[in-house]
């Protein structure tokens, strides 16, 4: 494969195989500084192409992460990108992450049209000259190389000044110095100055909440949680279903992919300069809205609305998108994605399976003796009763209903929920019961509930809690 200057933006496309290394043992001092490298990067693509440019690389502050696991061995991310020593073609960082453009491309518009988004690669600022590789999964969910490029920290090209800060960083909790804790950042939008108490207040209920349910609870020693005051110029963030037009430091919106509920940042330079005045390994933008919605994608961003009714629930299932990589496993709400492939392959995200040999099954240890694999459970009547669900949400959207009745509709559900899905014979028991990652049959969750599958306080089932876990160690360096 052909390495491209820094600088470049003809980049070569999945050209060659996944090349051998091996992670390195050599110390963090002798490899990286105490800062943090950044590479904003475009991501172009559609009908069936894709192209990686750089866009600038910079300074993103001290460098929070571990500086003893440097590799990261657990196999998560539709994309993996790792950092090669070039005068021992060893790899000595590496991230699985997942990207906005990763879920734009399984969109229907994507077949049609081009569209680009913002990334972001971030990691220990180099000595010496390194390669940097992004890698893909394929089909079959194999990562492959597809994009290289040689990055010289000394180089012209490369800003190494620190961003002047423009907010106010406070702590809620500290335990610990950041390279051995997992840093959770906040970031507030659509707080004007005199709303910023109130981003304190809703900033500290989402996170108590947050670290009431395990394994959060029993591992909020090795979190440290900040956040940062962002004024806006106006209440709220954007919102075109509604008519609500605002713009904004951090750029948070509604209306992702056209899907109604979904918010994100689609401004990666924006908020990413707003969250280099803090250390993070995670971030959390908080919108003030009450309209229902929010998102979460796996090591790039998590948002919620905090005036839902749902907020303290939207946040925890959308940090344990964006933290631990775990997929959504409800099926029966609409999506933006395409679903329903006649081919099912075994999925990356650790709490959905395919569940193509089940003396395979990645959560097998788990499971207790005698439970079958598929898990029966009453799936029919469940699909019955969340049809009508949501055939009454849309109706609700449809007449522009307050936000108070769709909190009325989902108080119904999870009264019937919460009963309907902890009475079954094998409630409460690791499985593999079929409907998850909006596809109804043909993938399989662990358990008949979980905050990855309904709003009940049921909280996250063994694998998820196993799976969260896991991303804290990789944080704190066990």
């Amino acid at each position: 494969m052909r390495r491209t200057p820094l600088g470049a933006i003809a980049l070569v496309l999945l050209l060659s195989p996944a090349s051998p290394r091996l992670g390195s043992a050599t110390p963090y001092d002798d490899l990286f500084t105490a800062d943090t490298m950044r590479i904003d990067y475009s991501h172009t693509g559609g009908r069936g192409i894709e192209a990686v440019s750089v866009d600038r690389i910079v300074n993103d502050g001290p460098w929070a992460g571990s500086r003893a696991r440097l590799v990261d061995d657990t196999n998560l991310g539709k994309y993996l990108f790792e950092i090669v020593d070039r005068r021992t073609n060893r790899v000595v960082y590496s991230r699985g992450f997942a990207s906005l453009f990763g879920e734009w491309e399984t969109t229907p518009e994507a077949r049609d049209t081009y569209r680009t988004f913002g990334g972001s690669l971030r990691f220990p600022w180099p000595r010496q000259p390194v390669q940097v590789v992004l890698k893909k999964r394929d089909r079959l969910n194999a990562f492959h190389e597809f994009w290289s490029t040689l990055v010289d920290p000394a180089s012209r090209a490369v800003n190494r000044a620190r961003l002047a800060p423009t907010g106010r960083v406070w702590t809620l909790w500290e335990n610990g110095p950041p390279e051995s804790k997992v840093d959770l950042l906040l970031i507030g939008d659509g707080y004007t100055e005199a709303e910023l108490p109130k981003f304190h207040a809703d900033a500290k209920r989402l996170v108590d909440r947050m670290f009431t349910v395990e394994p959060y609870k029993s591992r909020r020693s090795d979190f440290n949680v900040r956040a940062i005051d962002v004024a806006a110029a106006e209440s709220g963030v954007h919102n075109p279903r509604t008519g609500d037009m605002r713009r904004s430091r951090v750029g948070t919106e509604y209306n992702i992919f056209d899907s109604e509920r979904y918010a994100l940042s689609l401004d990666n330079r924006g908020w990413r300069d707003v969250a280099s005045e803090a250390p993070y390994d995670a971030v959390g933008i908080l919108i003030n809205n009450r309209y229902y919605g929010g998102g979460g994608i796996f090591n790039d961003q998590a948002t919620v609305a905090v005036d839902s009714g749902s907020a303290e629930y939207i946040f925890i299932h959308e940090f344990g998108h964006h933290f631990a990589g775990l997929g959504d496993e409800y099926y029966t709400s609409d999506v933006a994605y395409e679903t329903g492939a006649a081919e099912k392959v075994e999925p990356w995200e650790p709490n959905v399976t395919a569940l193509l040999d089940p003396s395979a099954l990645k959560w097998k240890d788990l499971v207790d003796p005698g439970t079958p694999l598929p898990t029966p459970w009453d799936k029919a009547e469940y699909e019955k009763r969340s049809a009508e669900i949501q055939a009454e949400r849309r109706r609700l959207r449809a007449s522009a209903a307050p936000e108070s009745a769709m909190d009325a509709l989902f108080a119904r559900q999870l009264d019937f929920e919460k009963t309907f899905l902890s009475s079954m014979k094998y409630s409460g028991r690791v499985g593999a019961f079929e409907g998850a990652s909006y596809e109804p049959t043909g993938l399989y969750r662990p358990e008949t509930d979980c905050i990855m599958f309904s709003r009940n306080p049921a909280g996250f089932c063994r694998v998820c809690r196993r799976a969260i876990e896991r991303v804290i160690d990789l944080h704190t360096g066990r």
